[in-house]
């Protein structure tokens, strides 16, 4: 089998907003107060009375061709096992040039000094489980895996079903998709 390619799909009919994916990230990751890696945005678009409400659990999009490691002066942002774009604490300065470069605006200042941002919560995944913000959504609007494997739930809800990604335009080839 080939190496994997992590990615994660984000089911737009079912999310709901509630927030569990946030707080089991925060919680997960023990983030301090005010450092957030994953969001929830909500987006209404028509003239009314004719509206549509689009509300999505958003992060990282771990980009095929992530701007923020090309930028990065010290390496620290990189790109890791299945494609996870990972930020090593250690060698960051906290010069804020990958939050400048991310097309997403996933990326905050931890009050360590360092930038931080979603790991697709790999230290879960290479114990073979899922990401936190996946195991805890009640409403099974999240899907992480691996696009290599064709067999997984991911690659067949991408075969099956119409998405979107955010910002194509930028060449990053996120992989974050946005069921539709």
């Amino acid at each position: 089998m080939s190496n994997p390619r992590y990615a994660m799909a984000m089911d737009t009919k079912r999310c709901v907003g509630c927030n569990c994916c946030v707080l089991a990230c925060k919680t997960e990751n023990a983030l301090p107060s005010g450092g957030f890696r994953d969001w929830i945005r909500t987006e209404t678009r028509g003239t009314f009375p004719t509206l549509a409400m689009e509300i999505r659990s958003e992060r990282c999009n771990h980009c095929e061709n992530p701007p923020c490691v090309g930028c990065c002066p010290t390496g620290a942002s990189h790109v890791n096992q299945g494609g996870a774009v990972m930020v090593n604490r250690s060698k960051c300065t906290g010069c804020k040039a990958c939050m400048a470069a991310c097309p997403y605006d996933s990326r905050y200042v931890h009050p360590d000094g360092f930038v931080d941002k979603c790991t697709f919560c790999l230290h879960r995944v290479v114990k073979g489980k899922t990401t936190a913000c996946v195991s805890e959504c009640p409403t099974k609007a999240l899907t992480f895996g691996d696009l290599n494997d064709s067999r997984s739930e991911l690659s067949t809800l991408l075969r099956k079903r119409k998405y979107k990604v955010l910002k194509p335009e930028s060449g990053a080839k996120p992989q974050l998709y946005f069921l539709l």
